[in-house]
């Protein structure tokens, strides 16, 4: 009997399963499925309230014919926010005017601040849902969730006075947690009069962007307040840093460029401690010229420059630019001043020296407490949350104690005579017209810090003249109402 051999191809394709592209089509959807699934869980945790919140929602105007706008208040329980009736017409109310205008925000002709980060919190009602239902019946509206921020209302109070009619801004918080407690910007507006203002505010004619939120949006040189980056990218190119010595004659030339001292008379011979309490500029201009501009770079990224900062408000990116490629030696001695063309927002600087105050930890900023219904349950409640940790404990304590001498025995000597411990940084900030803009960076108390503050006031001076004085009053009334 004749048999024929069967080419192996053909045998394997015999006995191929039928089934298998059924099978692979059924896993193609499963893993569609799984994908679409993941993507809405996503979404519902994460996106949701972004896209409720967003100003193209018409599901906030469905809100707003069922739920009276809930209030805004302070931690200590001011009311900062909240709506009445007028003639019956809803009106949105301000109790403090300008004074929390950046923090709250407004309402009207575009929503900002915190009128518009928890607008949908402000719009839903978590009381009972059988009075709920009841009010739906009768055409009555529900009272919203209340907002319950961080802020300090003493503490805001005092920030603002002591900015007075300056530009500027304010911002205090607690380094360990990230809780801010007090944010003054000036110029401000009053949330109040923004219809009857409206076209003033848009002309502008004096230049002032009172809708800039400058604790979180302005941008500014950070002046010798940016020596302590320096210090520490020195610090981690030399381990022998402590030897460092450097003879200051008042002035530092480098080609046709020539930076100079505040003390035009020079500081003599400084160390790395004395260079920052002294904020010798030809000393850090000397640093400049040392360091390795991309390990500079990549240690400025560690702490958030050109990146985005994590806070729900409306923020500007820092900028840090200097690297090895596109960047001269000039360049690179101004940067280690803080001058050149680095940009630091006022909230920015605080988390740099809030890093310090808190060992290294760099916590997220936050403004809002807890969410609550009109009776006064919990309905949200933030939490200190750890944002990065760009710097080793050990590191942390050695610009700490430099910090502390700058206070002891450098520029921040007007903070030397109160009653608790300040480790903290002054700068003096130049710019193309008038004067220097005026800052302070610090933390009190320097052996376990409860706050930290940072200042700017433009177009005024040096830091020790007109900075520290205001961050003065903002230790003295937070450490007076500890001891009350």
């Amino acid at each position: 009997m004749r048999t024929e051999e069967i080419p192996q191809g053909k045998e394997n394709k015999k006995n191929k399963d039928p089934n298998k592209a059924i099978y692979n089509v059924v896993y193609i959807f499963i893993g569609l499925f799984v994908l679409a699934m993941g993507y809405f869980t996503y979404f519902i945790v994460f996106r949701s309230n972004d896209v409720i919140n967003s100003t193209y929602n018409k599901r906030q105007d469905v809100l707003a014919k069922r739920v009276l706008r809930g209030e805004i208040h302070s931690a200590d329980g001011q009311i900062l926010a909240r709506t009445v009736i007028q003639d019956g017409k809803e009106v949105r109310e301000y109790p403090f005017d300008d004074m929390y205008a950046h923090v709250v925000g407004k309402y009207v002709k575009g929503r900002s601040g915190l009128e518009d980060s928890e607008n949908i919190r402000l719009l839903t009602s978590n009381i009972n849902p059988i009075e709920q239902m009841y009010n739906d019946l009768t055409s009555q509206k529900s009272p919203g969730d209340n907002v319950v921020t961080t802020i300090n209302a003493m503490l805001q109070q005092v920030a603002y006075e002591a900015i007075g009619d300056y530009r500027g801004a304010v911002v205090v918080m607690e380094p360990t947690t990230g809780k801010i407690l007090a944010m003054v910007s000036k110029p401000a507006f009053d949330p109040n009069l923004i219809e009857e203002q409206w076209e003033e505010y848009i002309k502008d004619e004096k230049e002032e962007s009172p809708f800039l939120n400058r604790a979180t949006q302005g941008l500014y040189p950070p002046g010798s307040t940016f020596k302590i980056l320096t210090t520490l990218a020195y610090m981690r190119q030399n381990p022998s840093f402590d030897d460092y010595v450097y003879d200051c004659d008042g002035s530092i030339k480098e080609g046709s460029m020539v930076i100079n001292d505040y003390n035009k008379k020079g500081h003599g011979e400084v160390d790395l401690a004395s260079s920052l309490a002294k904020s010798c500029n030809t000393s850090y201009s000397n640093i400049g010229k040392l360091l390795d501009r991309d390990q500079f770079f990549a240690l400025t990224e560690e702490f958030l420059f050109n990146k985005n900062l994590p806070i729900t408000m409306a923020s500007s990116r820092s900028s840090f630019t200097l690297q090895k490629s596109y960047s001269s030696v000039k360049e690179a001695m101004q940067t280690a001043i803080g001058q050149g063309k680095t940009l630091v927002t006022p909230l920015h600087n605080l988390m740099i020296v809030s890093t310090i105050a808190n060992g290294g930890a760099m916590m997220k900023p936050y403004v809002v407490d807890h969410v609550e219904n009109a009776d006064g349950g919990i309905v949200k409640t933030n939490s200190p949350e750890l944002s990065t940790k760009p710097m080793t404990a050990q590191e942390a304590e050695y610009l700490g104690n430099m910090m502390r001498k700058v206070v002891t025995d450098g520029t921040g000597r007007k903070l030397k005579d109160l009653n608790v411990k300040v480790a903290g940084k002054t700068g003096s900030a130049d710019q193309a017209k008038g004067k220097a803009h005026s800052w302070f960076v610090g933390y009190a108390p320097y052996e376990n810090p409860e706050i930290a503050v940072s200042v700017v006031v433009e177009s005024v001076g040096t830091g020790n003249e007109f900075a520290v004085p205001i961050a003065r009053k903002i230790f003295e009334a937070y450490f007076n109402m500890e001891n009350e």
